[in-house]
């Protein structure tokens, strides 16, 4: 089984850090990843999902290999604090590289950090628009939907993290690790 642990721990080259993005090759990668899957994969944009809401984001990252000499970026998604109430986050445009699905736990510590470095920030309320086959997973993650919408001519839900789940992570900057498993 896979174990998602501090970043204090010893790493390895398989293993993936979770954490927020501060180099400029790590945001370019991620930027990269949701080109693939939200204009190439899903057909969602034409040339690039990129809005105003980049301008004042967070970047989340898992990389791979971090502690070797040619780390990559697997996933990323985006936070930012709502304009309207200072106590509110959102996240989103949460994606994972197809050959990195289903492996290791990405998205869900993605989501993980996402929540908790927020609440560290003084975050009351934790909302996404998520596409509705997500939705399971972040039911899984104790969040609630909130309601069903259509949003880029797919469906999804506005769903709320339950914070009580999320305790407030003071070290995004160095985040989570997904420890891979090992060959016996």
């Amino acid at each position: 089984m896979n174990m998602v642990h501090d970043v204090l721990d010893a790493t390895s080259a398989d293993d993936i850090v979770v954490r927020w993005a501060s180099e400029p090759w790590e945001i370019e990668q991620a930027h990269a990843i949701r080109r693939d899957v939200f204009c190439i994969e899903q057909g969602i944009f034409v040339d690039d999902d990129r809005d105003a809401i980049d301008d004042n984001a967070q970047l989340l990252v898992a990389v791979c290999g971090a502690d070797s000499a040619t780390p990559y970026v697997v996933g990323t998604v985006r936070i930012h604090a709502s304009a309207e109430d200072t106590g509110c986050w959102h996240g989103s445009r949460l994606a994972v590289r197809r050959d990195f699905r289903r492996q290791g736990r990405i998205g869900a510590t993605l989501i993980m950090l996402a929540v908790s470095s927020a609440h560290a920030l003084g975050c009351r309320t934790f909302l996404a628009t998520v596409q509705a086959q997500n939705a399971p997973l972040f039911r899984r993650l104790h969040w609630r939907t909130l309601e069903e919408l259509v949003s880029f001519g797919r469906e999804h839900h506005r769903m709320q993290a339950d914070l009580a789940r999320y305790p407030p992570c003071h070290t995004p900057f160095t985040g989570f690790v997904i420890h891979q498993r090992r060959a016996a």
